[in-house]
């Protein structure tokens, strides 16, 4: 299986050198050369939905690379349960399919724990050293740090923006203790660092001395291994039809996890879209002016405070035909005029996949409190997973049965906006219950690019 870049501009890699290199050296990022079918087949299924999490990791990276690789490693350590990503039955046809059963009590760590095991296995077989960037929103960070910390060939650059993520989010990237860990608050939001990685990889002398790469949703590793829990939940779903799945999303990343389990031939049925205030998705699908905002605007769902949500383009070139050349033109107008128009044949092929609709702050937060009192089938959630249960809840009638909500972090990431909304405070997992008594590695910067680099070229041990 090869890789190819979405601004076509790029020669074509193997799926190890496409996890290395993150982005394209041509800016774009990197799709499969076509898609492979490895799920219609109605055995394949019945062996993803009663096989361990891992059979199914194992079987998408197998259909995705051409190779074996034994996943079991990656998902072998504690505190995470049998059932990594448990369906939980909250209505007559309605589920929760739980994400943050990991280490640092998010979804990303689903597949950050397994790209820690795809960087191992490739960068001692070079011999080589990497330095890994992360911008986050919240979440990623955690995930990458709690995945490569301790890695004797990597170093993590995580890239936080200051006063925009919860305190426990915050921790667990400040607070890991790995010496190969570097946590940065930028002074800026998200899209400011995600800003700051995309113009280090443009800077091909320094990405190459610092042998860069990325493992933000950019990195297809991340929506191979993402992917795996479409495939179990929808096989195991499938016969009572194909399930619709509603995503939070602000980067788009997870979302097209479940469209790229859709095209290996799982029975995922539509996408629906949850964004917050930072509606550009919402805006988009249904509009066709793909427009972000001049800032995103904080709100309760921080992990989706994103304006400039980077896996868009890779749907876009599906949606155009996969013609790069247009997507370049597209992107070109972005940067020059702050915008562009999806074209209509374009957009019809997105809205036969996905719906997508924004909700607010205060339907969040009565979400929150409606989960939470609603009879027999109580619910817990944070404030991500909260916006998928609104649109379930508020817009029945709209999707079709059965319907699985995805909770993607755990409510004790954010106890303060869930206690607001529900009058309970969510402990941390014993796991990490002495997340606040550990010491913190934290050091600010501006969102200035020459900066952040400086700073890596005196931490990394890749830099020559």
């Amino acid at each position: 299986m090869r890789y190819v870049s979405t601004r076509g501009q790029a020669p074509s890699v193997s799926f190890l050198d496409a996890v290395l290199t993150g982005l394209a050296p041509d800016g774009g990022l990197y799709v499969p050369e076509s898609w492979p079918d490895a799920f219609s087949d109605p055995m394949s299924r019945v062996m993803a939905a009663e096989q361990p999490f891992h059979h199914a990791s194992m079987c998408v990276l197998q259909a995705l690379s051409g190779e074996i690789f034994d996943t079991a490693k990656a998902y072998a350590a504690a505190p995470w349960p049998k059932a990594l990503t448990p369906l939980v039955q909250t209505g007559p046809a309605e589920w929760v399919l739980e994400l943050f059963h990991g280490p640092s009590l998010s979804f990303k760590d689903i597949a950050l724990q397994l790209m820690a095991q795809l960087f191992d296995t490739a960068l001692a077989a070079r011999e080589a050293r990497v330095t890994l960037l992360c911008a986050t929103s919240g979440d990623t960070g955690g995930a990458a740090v709690e995945a490569f910390k301790g890695s004797a060939r990597a170093d993590l650059f995580v890239l936080l923006p200051k006063g925009r993520v919860s305190e426990v989010q915050r921790r667990f990237m400040t607070a890991s203790g790995g010496a190969n860990v570097h946590a940065i608050e930028i002074d800026g939001d998200f899209d400011a660092c995600q800003a700051l990685v995309k113009a280090m990889f443009a800077d091909a002398a320094f990405k190459q001395r610092a042998a860069l790469s990325a493992v933000n949703s950019i990195n297809f590793a991340r929506i191979a291994a993402q992917a795996a829990y479409y495939v179990i939940a929808s096989s195991t779903l499938g016969a009572l039809g194909d399930p619709t799945f509603i995503v939070p999303t602000g980067n788009f990343g997870d979302a097209y996890s479940g469209w790229a389990a859709k095209q290996m031939g799982a029975p995922v049925g539509r996408i629906v879209l949850a964004t917050n205030a930072n509606d550009i998705l919402a805006r988009a699908m249904e509009t066709g002016r793909y427009e972000p905002a001049a800032a995103a605007r904080a709100t309760l769902s921080p992990a989706m405070d994103i304006q400039a949500p980077s896996n868009f383009e890779r749907i876009l070139f599906e949606a155009l035909n996969r013609d790069g050349e247009q997507l370049r033109w597209l992107y070109k107008q972005l940067a020059e005029t702050g915008g562009f128009d999806i074209p209509e044949d374009a957009l019809a092929r997105l809205q036969e996949d996905f719906q997508a609709m924004a909700v607010s702050d205060e339907e969040t937060h009565a979400s929150m409190q409606a989960a939470w009192n609603g009879g027999v089938h109580g619910y817990l959630a944070c404030p991500h997973t909260a916006t998928a249960l609104w649109l379930r809840d508020q817009k029945q009638g709209w999707f079709d049965w059965p319907i699985v909500a995805l909770a993607t972090a755990h409510p004790a990431k954010f106890p303060e906006t869930v206690e607001r909304a529900t009058g309970v405070r969510p402990a941390l997992p014993a796991h990490c219950g002495d997340l606040f008594d550990r010491a913190e590695k934290v050091d600010p910067l501006p969102a200035d690019v020459e900066a952040v680099k400086a700073y890596i070229r005196e931490r990394s041990r890749a830099w020559t």
